[in-house]
């Protein structure tokens, strides 16, 4: 049973990092989720690509719901989420990654709960710390380890998309105090949240934002990026992975303990 997962990009994933992959499907009452399983450093580990296997679902299409009630349905206790973000500041330069630990939402049009009342009822999750910290350590350790250049901190600023942000929402953003800015982090954290699931986000910088950079934003820009830093990228998560002890004991199981836990 797989008590890891992995959401992110195609660009992470490569079959060879993986043995004994293959392809599984699971029904949620938000629809079907395909996913791989393979096996690492001893331990099973699940993988959603989050865009589709070909990147042809815009963020704002994406079934996060779907996604995680899937993860959780087969067992996942641990999810590492892996995004591409701009950079508002110029310390978080191209090529660094940063370990989301606050988030400020501007999505327009997502659902962002399992709780819409009905048989389920209406929860009130607490989100004083949405990414869980003892996953973020293990993820700190792991880059530490490796020498890959990584900040332990940042608020990951999540737009509606699939457009880019003009300079002066990014000015406002960062006026706010965001420091990275993403299209796909929210509502998954939220929802990881509510399913009780320990929740961290891996973000690689591929570009400074728009009115920070001196050139206009294309998606060719971000793809470049991913590809020249994904053998890192792939080193931070399969190390955290091999360090990680999904089993342990960990707060973020019991988000829902006032409310009697989360149910499937």
């Amino acid at each position: 049973m797989a008590r890891i997962a992995i959401i992110g990009g195609t660009g992470l994933y490569d079959p060879r990092i993986l043995d004994n992959v293959r392809e599984e499907r699971v029904v949620t009452p938000y629809g079907e989720v395909e996913y791989k399983v393979g096996e690492y450093a001893g331990k099973a580990v699940a993988f959603i690509p989050r865009h589709g296997s070909k990147h042809s679902i815009p963020p704002h299409l994406i079934n996060y719901r779907a996604n995680i009630w899937a993860m959780k349905k087969i067992g996942v206790q641990s999810i590492i989420a892996t995004t591409a973000v701009g950079s508002l500041k110029r310390e978080m330069a191209p090529g660094h990654f940063v370990l989301t630990d606050q988030f400020i939402d501007f999505t327009k049009n997502r659902v962002s709960t399992f709780y819409e009342g009905g048989d389920r009822g209406v929860v009130h999750v607490d989100v004083t710390e949405p990414y869980c910290p003892a996953l973020r350590a293990v993820l700190n350790a792991a880059a530490a380890e490796n020498g890959i250049p990584c900040h332990n901190f940042g608020t990951y600023v999540c737009t509606e998309g699939p457009r880019f942000e003009t300079p002066a929402e990014i000015k406002a953003y960062a006026l706010l105090g965001g420091d990275i800015v993403g299209m796909t982090n929210v509502p998954e954290v939220t929802l990881a949240r509510e399913a009780e699931m320990c929740y961290a986000t891996v973000s690689m910088v591929t570009n400074f934002a728009a009115g920070i950079s001196t050139q206009p934003l294309t998606h060719g820009e971000v793809l470049d990026a991913m590809r020249t830093n994904v053998e890192n990228f792939k080193k931070l998560v399969m190390a955290a992975i091999a360090g990680l002890d999904p089993e342990a004991p960990c707060a973020c199981r019991r988000a829902l303990a006032e409310y009697g836990g989360f149910k499937l």
